[in-house]
């Protein structure tokens, strides 16, 4: 029971973090020098199957620590909103992302798509979710010290 109660106070700021921070790698390695948008888009999508199975073992753990350890309403309908971005994302988005990047990888022109402006849009909403969830389990106040 204490080690749910450390992963539900560590995971969701740990996990903010982590999405932030391969937010900004996905867009920095294009200015690298020699980095092809082919390139690039095969090291995305390495770093991004990644992620997406990292924030899957993350979200199972918090699951049972939300659901296990005495939550608020309001903390369980946050990581509840969460788990359902990550499920779209999983089951719906990163096939079509990966099958757009294979496209390119071939050599060929995919058709335009707003796919890219879904995924954009449902990482910054679980951003702001997982920083929600980090504040209202772990509050604002400093601790002790």
């Amino acid at each position: 029971m204490k080690l749910l109660i450390i992963a539900k106070r560590l995971l969701p700021p740990m996990w903010f973090g982590i999405v932030a921070a391969i937010a900004a790698e996905s867009w920095l390695k294009f200015q690298a020098p020699g980095i092809t948008r082919e390139l690039g888009l095969g090291i995305g999508k390495i770093i991004f199957t990644t992620l997406n199975r990292t924030e899957i073992v993350l979200a199972i753990v918090l699951a049972a620590a939300i659901f296990v350890v005495r939550s608020s309403k309001a903390q369980r309908i946050v990581f509840v909103m969460i788990a359902v971005i990550l499920a779209v994302q999983t089951t719906w988005l990163f096939p079509r992302l990966v099958a757009r990047i294979d496209v390119i990888a071939s050599g060929q022109t995919p058709p335009d798509s707003v796919l890219h402006f879904f995924y954009i849009a449902m990482e910054a909403a679980k951003l702001v979710l997982l920083l929600a969830l980090s504040i209202l389990i772990n509050g604002l106040e400093p601790g002790p010290g």
